[in-house]
């Protein structure tokens, strides 16, 4: 065991990869999304890389691969490229990449389409990118023409390389990881479908924005996949791993209004809280009691909740305006659908249940505004109050003492989910 920021943990931590197939059959035109974020010290100054590929197997009008970069002080760049051949990724493995333009005609484009060593990344993509959950390289342009809506870059371009050491997954240090919105969430189906691969990681490298290069060693590291034909049709998100005087301890908070996949019209208002904190993990889902938030349409976030066990209040505010973010869309593809920002500040509360008027058990306040914070779809006409509500059956099932990663170690491969 090996002691890392207050973790005792292995020294190779693993992350679960509970993520559906990107070799898809030809009909499927699932969407599909990797978000990694490194955050860097001062008030908004860090970068996320966006990753999305709609329609992987090409023919509709929204087909295409994209590389969204959100930068320091909320800036923007987007790489688009209609041509979805150009995309690569691992169906079980968080490996992925597309090349948008080949470092001269010397290798074909097969051989690029897989994980490379620097080296030869360097050599053969000019524009492009390969993603892991050790090493990250790219190069990306500003290229907009075939992206939905009207969301200028505002930088012309990006570059970066950069290791990372995973330390956190998702769930408690040492044990089986979780799926993040509960056992159903690592199967079609609700829609979207959502994991946090990454609560906690350490980047090391570099990135090159608009002409200006930041070096960094150990910055938190943070990383999300999902996928499904949308995004939720509204929904709010905080996240932060940058608490003064608490490293390694990270967050996630979100509350949504999303779909049962294959019955239109069916929504519901779901929601989590997920908190490590000194290797243990404080989990709160409405199938394991009760979740609220109360968010304004920019600014304020509080997302509260209850268990037979623990509450916890999530609290986020952000004085700046953000900025417009593409997410996939059902019917318009990659298209301006919420709006971001890197300088939350956020707070985070746990007290033992029924115990709220003493002292917490934990409370933390972000290192300065270094919080990620996101509200998203709409319409977002006045302050969201809602309380989540999950269908009966749905709550029974996600009760279960399921434990999807073993039973996929059992499931001969052929019969496994890609992913597990």
């Amino acid at each position: 065991m090996a002691r890392l920021d207050g973790f005792s943990r292995p020294c190779c931590c693993k992350v679960w990869l509970p993520c559906w197939p990107t070799s898809l059959a030809p009909h499927a035109p699932t969407p599909q999304g990797w978000y990694f974020k490194v955050t860097l010290p001062g008030d908004g100054q860090s970068f996320a890389l966006i990753y999305s590929i709609e329609d992987p197997a090409g023919g509709n009008r929204c087909a295409g691969v994209g590389a969204q970069v959100m930068g320091p002080d909320d800036g923007y760049l987007l790489q688009f490229s209609p041509q979805v051949q150009q995309f690569w990724a691992d169906p079980r493995d968080l490996a992925l990449g597309a090349v948008f333009k080949q470092r001269g005609p010397a290798q074909p484009l097969s051989a690029l389409k897989r994980p490379l060593a620097p080296a030869a990344f360097e050599a053969g993509v000019e524009q492009g990118f390969q993603a892991g959950a050790t090493w990250h390289q790219g190069a990306i342009v500003r290229q907009e023409a075939g992206a939905g809506g009207v969301l200028p870059s505002t930088v012309d371009s990006c570059r970066w390389a950069f290791s990372v050491r995973p330390v956190v997954g998702w769930g408690d240090v040492g044990t089986r990881q979780k799926a993040t919105a509960g056992w159903l969430a690592a199967l079609p189906v609700f829609e979207p479908h959502w994991q946090v691969v990454m609560a906690h990681g350490l980047a090391t490298g570099w990135i090159e924005w608009g002409g200006r290069r930041y070096e960094f060693t150990d910055a938190p590291h943070y990383v999300e996949k999902n996928w499904g034909g949308g995004f939720p049709r509204r929904w709010c998100w905080v996240q932060c791993n940058t608490f003064e005087g608490e490293p390694g301890t990270s967050v996630t908070a979100v509350g949504a209004l999303r779909g049962l996949l294959g019955v239109p019209g069916v929504e519901e208002n779901v929601g989590m809280i997920g908190i490590h904190h000194r290797g243990r993990f404080y989990e709160f889902l409405p199938n394991n009691g009760s979740l609220s938030w109360d968010v304004d349409t920019w600014g304020r976030w509080r997302i509260s909740a209850r268990t037979t066990e623990y509450e916890a209040v999530v609290e986020a505010t952000c004085s700046v305006p953000g900025t417009p973010l593409r997410a996939p869309t059902i019917d318009e593809g990659l298209t301006p659908f919420c709006r971001d920002s890197f300088c939350g500040q956020v707070r985070i509360r746990v007290w033992p249940a029924g115990q709220t008027a003493g002292p917490p058990l934990l409370d933390c306040t972000s290192a300065g505004n270094s919080g990620a914070v996101e509200v998203g779809g709409g319409p977002w006409f006045s302050t969201w109050r809602q309380q989540a509500e999950m269908a009966g059956p749905v709550k029974q099932l996600l009760n279960l003492p399921l434990d999807v990663e073993g039973l996929a170690e059992w499931l001969p491969p052929q019969l496994r989910p890609p992913g597990l």
